[in-house]
């Protein structure tokens, strides 16, 4: 049970879920101040106004709780992102999708090498986690990539699953130099390599031919 009053007016469950929030924000900016191992859950606690059995009531413990903080902010991220993608062309959308959730890594830079560590390489259940909202997104670009491929911006029977995993390639490529300090313009970087990759895609263009073995 959490050992903090409850405060007037609310039911439990809202007044749990917003301590749940506050712990998450808190945790987000203490990781972000002081990195992961330095931080502690006490210093947390302090930053949401709670006690420190509190944090370990909701979380348990601290890569818990980075967990948590992680995941529930890049999946708002990546719902708004993909909502938000409009009606233009395939390439104006990858590119708003591209500068959304840069955005969001941007925000906390020191932050991000660690959200990519741990989203990469997480334990379970965190790691099926991590993977659906790749999963969502990917499913996402088949969707675009099928449709402009029906509205004639790409020749028919572009395979959406394999351009999507193309995608990704250049987002991770460019998120791994960006936290490595080799690239500066990672959402650039990105542009420039979705778009070379459109090019062989539209129509007229002849796929290559494949060798012969």
């Amino acid at each position: 049970m959490s050992n903090e009053p409850r405060k007037q007016g609310g039911s439990r469950a809202t007044q749990k879920e917003a301590t749940g929030k506050a712990v998450l924000e808190a945790a987000r900016a203490e990781f972000e101040s002081v990195g992961f191992e330095a931080a502690n859950l006490r210093a947390i606690a302090a930053r949401a106004g709670v006690s420190a059995g509190t944090v370990l009531h909701h979380y348990g413990d601290k890569r818990e709780l980075l967990h948590a903080a992680l995941f529930d902010d890049l999946e708002e991220t990546l719902r708004s992102a993909v909502a938000g993608l409009g009606t233009g062309s395939l390439e104006t959308q990858l590119s708003e999708l591209t500068r959304t959730v840069f955005r969001y890594y941007q925000r906390r830079p020191k932050l991000s090498r660690t959200l990519l560590k741990e989203s990469l390489f997480a334990d379970e259940p965190w790691a099926r986690k991590f993977n659906a909202q790749v999963h969502g997104v990917h499913g996402a670009i088949v969707r675009l990539t099928e449709e402009a491929s029906a509205r004639g911006e790409l020749r028919p029977g572009v395979d959406g699953a394999v351009f999507a995993v193309a995608y990704f390639s250049f987002f991770y490529f460019a998120l791994i130099s960006w936290v490595q300090g080799a690239h500066d313009s990672p959402v650039t970087l990105v542009e420039r390599l979705v778009h070379q990759h459109l090019e062989g895609l539209r129509p007229g263009e002849k796929p290559p031919r494949r060798r012969k073995p």
